[in-house]
């Protein structure tokens, strides 16, 4: 029982100090004292200004979405039975590539005479409706006789990322070197736009999906030993494969439309933990959450810090970080099988 609750606490702890360091650094750096300030309206207008509307709303919005891309990837993980599996299997990430992308390439021509708030809110309504449609189209796909052939989601699922692939190299194709340029930003992702409103959208919707993913925790358990068997156990496996498909489209098409494109948090941090604290998704999920929202935090700070004050986008950190472990759980896993 020690080691349950040790292990939340170490997350609990590292996430607070990764936040602190987050609001100390950057290309303007704050003292102690001053960060003391800033947060109790004692410090100068552009300290109090750089403190409450640029960095909290920015680690704040790191968190939400490096939780909400770890745990769905646990979830997924999951439900497909693979360790190796990741949201993007179920169409997520193309759809909302290929929608957003659109609205790049043709927002000049779709939002004529839209007010401006429209227009730039534009890029991220599209990719979130994206993903929640080819997610749905996947499903469909899949869904016959009232029952959710996994197998056959994840063919649909690499067919459509296919298609929606190509869809979206012949709108880009078509882009002009502006928008190019967009369209490269926005695949790598970026935490830079990060507001208030965007966390208050983004928060509550990442709080309801991790607390009932959560709720089929031990439905995710039963996975494990088979679909028949979780049966027998006396899950109701179709409606739980439907749940954790709608949330986790939800939360990732969310987390998309904000930041943009973000790899590896939801393959690597479940991997890892699984490895350290085993299987049992009662665990698993939460303490994802925990380091999702850790590593996305680090990795935001380092993008602000490394190239200051210039800055990285944090997908290629991620992929930096996540890309070499990746590997090496490939090449750990592939020792084991060779001295079985």
């Amino acid at each position: 029982m020690k080691a349950q609750f040790s292990v939340p606490a170490v997350l609990l702890v590292l996430l607070v100090l990764l936040l602190l360091a987050g609001v100390m650094t950057g290309a303007y750096e704050l003292s102690g004292t001053n960060l003391w300030r800033a947060l109790t309206g004692r410090a100068e207008e552009l300290e109090q200004f750089l403190v409450w509307q640029v960095r909290i709303p920015r680690l704040l919005l790191a968190v939400v979405v490096g939780a909400a891309l770890a745990v769905t990837g646990a979830a997924t993980q999951g439900l497909f039975r693979n360790p190796l599996a990741e949201p993007t299997l179920i169409g997520v990430t193309s759809g909302a590539m290929l929608f957003a992308v659109t609205m790049l390439v043709l927002s000049a021509k779709l939002l004529a005479g839209f007010p401006v708030w429209v227009q730039q809110i534009s890029v991220s309504l599209a990719a979130f409706i994206g993903a929640l449609l080819t997610t749905g189209l996947v499903y469909r796909l899949a869904a016959g006789r009232g029952r959710l052939d996994v197998t056959t989601m994840l063919l649909a699922g690499i067919a459509i990322a296919a298609l929606a692939g190509a869809f979206t190299g012949l709108l880009v194709y078509q882009s002009t070197e502006s928008q190019l340029r967009d369209i490269t930003f926005w695949s790598l992702g970026s935490l830079g736009g990060a507001n208030w409103t965007q966390v208050a959208i983004a928060g509550p919707i990442v709080l309801a999906g991790g607390f009932f993913l959560r709720r089929d925790a031990l439905a995710l358990n039963a996975f494990l030993l088979g679909e028949r068997e979780a049966e027998q156990l006396g899950f109701r496996v179709d409606q739980v494969k439907r749940r954790v498909i709608v949330w986790v489209a939800l939360l990732v098409g969310v987390c998309i439309s904000l930041t943009g494109l973000i790899g590896f948090v939801g393959l690597v941090i479940p991997h890892f933990l699984r490895l350290w604290q085993g299987t049992d998704y009662r665990r698993l999920l939460l303490y994802s959450a925990l380091l999702g929202a850790s590593f996305l935090l680090g990795a935001d700070t380092l993008a602000r810090t490394v190239v200051a004050p210039a800055e990285l986008p944090i997908g290629i950190l991620t992929a930096l970080v996540g890309a070499p472990f990746f590997m090496w759980l490939l090449l750990r896993e592939r020792r084991k099988s060779m001295l079985l």
